[in-house]
């Protein structure tokens, strides 16, 4: 059994810690979006980063305003069944939700296009459309 040289341990090494990078590296999106990150806010994709953009220069402009991210919507509370077993609200997250000319409140959801909106996607814009019929919904492609 020979030793290693100085040069074959250093480079044994280096393969090493490529091995540990790579394991931790994250799992490609299951889309193929990118995530990007401005004024230290990471969002799910370069679209939606870029309808952030458009809509805080609009808030900015005053044709918006109250711009919201990410906010939260419940569509059927939580309960408990006849058998005492507990089943969590089911909710919707929209992307954006601000004000247009301080009275209409909308909700947008930004979407690469339509053949990637998924059956409980559908499912959800029906219900809020349902549940909060004052709102002005919009999907962005």
């Amino acid at each position: 059994m020979s030793a290693w040289t100085e040069e074959e341990y250093k480079q044994y090494q280096s393969n090493q810690n490529l091995t540990k990078i790579s394991k931790s590296m994250p799992k490609p999106s299951k889309y193929k979006n990118k995530k990007v990150v401005y004024y230290g806010i990471e969002f799910a994709s370069l679209k939606e980063g870029a309808r952030y953009l458009q809509l805080k220069t609009n808030e900015e402009g005053g044709i918006i305003s109250k711009l919201e991210l990410q906010p939260m919507f419940v569509l059927q509370e939580g309960f408990r069944d006849n058998k005492g077993k507990w089943h969590r609200p089911i909710t919707y997250s929209a992307d954006f939700k601000y004000l247009e000319h301080h009275t209409t409140e909308v909700i947008e959801d930004v979407k690469a296009s339509k053949r990637f909106t998924t059956d409980i996607y559908k499912i959800k814009k029906k219900l809020l459309l349902y549940k909060y019929k004052d709102i002005d919904f919009r999907e962005v492609y």
